[in-house]
């Protein structure tokens, strides 16, 4: 397995704002980067602030509910 924190600082970014993005599920993360969405939760975890994580993880729970497909 990979370790996230060991990518290049232009893939963080981009998987970040990927993560970011409510357009953007795990399964597209995981086909552009090669991740799961378990090392996306890391990674996330490890780069924003715990509120912003929180917030984050909150945020795709909920939508993941009211949309089937999702995070």
């Amino acid at each position: 397995m990979k370790k996230v924190i060991d990518l290049p600082l232009e893939q963080i970014s981009g998987i970040i704002e990927m993560a970011l993005s409510d357009h953007v599920s795990f399964a597209d993360i995981k086909t552009e980067y090669g991740i799961s969405d378990k090392q996306v939760k890391t990674l996330m975890r490890h780069e924003l602030k715990s509120g912003s994580y929180k917030n984050w993880r909150k945020r795709v729970r909920d939508f993941g509910e009211r949309r089937e497909i999702y995070k």
